[in-house]
């Protein structure tokens, strides 16, 4: 048996000579870092969804923990949205109405409403600085690029010209236009709380876009922004992440949404971000409450033992898909056993502060 491992040993440090040695490699093995620990989710555009005023994003700005001490969550928010809520879309779905130029206008002035999304939370990160301190940073942004369909042909005009989305010359020049859009945007409000640090590409695997990234990832730099991607499980693209011009990428696991999904789907997920150089998702919904039929309660806890046991609390930037407000709902719900799943994970977020492991 000694003998075989060795043989295998030495033929996996040919297999790998031209690039790096095996040995390398396996030491190599990290998971993303990022200037932003912890990446909270918020789904904000579409009609259907809530405003998100101060008082709703408070619970993802500020936790309150059982002895009611309260300190800083999050230090990243993206923002992000898959449709209007009235049947345009912002990814490819066959079937579905594909958004036009008039409706990505729309959703801009729809995330930069006073009183709502971006401004609700500049005025909660002051609002709380008052009660409870500076937090020590300021709170990053990640704002949301919408694909430009392919084979879509009636997108719009640019400068006089109808674009063909068959083309990525017209594909970028309408993505190209819409980070024009945003960038400024975002600076003409004058956040005094907010920094925009990432644009983020909505579409979760290549099966459509193909190429696209790659072309859009300059632009992106060249506003000296970040290119983030979240992928579902081992999406088509995850594996050469880097080629399609993405800065930092978080897996998903997709386990917390099917209770027939065995825990060591987290094993696994997380071994393949490790693998490939990813940062982790973190994932949960509304279901986790404890005190409703049919909870996932469980299936939350799952995931907080399993980046305990693979240290992925410890090494990794995290990304929190929470539903569209579960964590307001565990605040309007309350029990001793909600207020307890979310001191623990508020505890692991407000550690990772302290840990320079998790800056780049």
């Amino acid at each position: 048996m000694k003998k075989l491992f060795a043989i295998v040993s030495i033929l996996l440090c040919v297999a790998f000579s031209s690039t790096e040695s095996y040995a390398q490699m396996c030491k190599d093995k990290h998971f993303a870092v990022n200037q932003i620990r912890d990446l909270a989710l918020i789904y904000q555009g579409g009609k259907t969804r809530i405003d998100w005023t101060v008082e709703q994003i408070t619970p993802y700005v500020v936790h309150t923990f059982a002895n009611g001490k309260k300190d800083w969550l999050f230090d990243g928010f993206l923002f992000l949205d898959f449709d209007d809520g009235s049947g345009n879309v912002f990814v490819p779905v066959w079937g579905k109405k594909n958004a036009t130029k008039e409706i990505w206008e729309w959703y801009l002035d729809r995330l930069f409403e006073r009183g709502k999304s971006l401004d609700a939370l500049d005025m909660c990160i002051g609002m709380h600085k008052a009660e409870i301190g500076d937090p020590g940073f300021k709170h990053k942004v990640v704002l949301t690029l919408l694909t430009p369909i392919p084979g879509h042909k009636e997108w719009g005009k640019l400068n006089g010209k109808a674009l063909d989305f068959t083309k990525y010359e017209d594909q970028t020049a309408a993505v190209g236009w819409y980070i024009d859009k945003i960038v400024s945007r975002f600076h003409e409000q004058g956040y005094k709380n907010l920094e925009l640090t990432g644009l983020y590409w909505v579409d979760e695997d290549v099966c459509h876009t193909k190429e696209l990234t790659k072309y859009v990832a300059p632009l992106v730099h060249a506003k000296n922004l970040e290119f983030v991607w979240i992928p579902y499980f081992r999406a088509r693209g995850y594996d050469r992440w880097r080629e399609l011009g993405f800065d930092i990428v978080y897996h998903q696991p997709n386990h917390f949404f099917k209770k027939n999904i065995p825990d060591s789907r987290l094993d696994e997920a997380i071994d393949v971000a490790l693998n490939y150089g990813m940062a982790m998702e973190f994932e949960c919904d509304s279901k986790a409450l404890y005190n409703i039929e049919d909870s996932s309660y469980d299936r939350m806890t799952a995931y907080i033992d399993a980046f305990v046991r693979q240290h992925v609390f410890s090494t990794s930037a995290i990304a929190y898909y929470t539903g569209s407000k579960s964590f307001i709902d565990m605040i309007d719900k309350p029990c001793p056993e909600n207020q307890a799943i979310m001191d623990r994970l508020a505890g692991f977020i407000v550690e990772r502060r302290k840990n320079p492991a998790l800056v780049p």
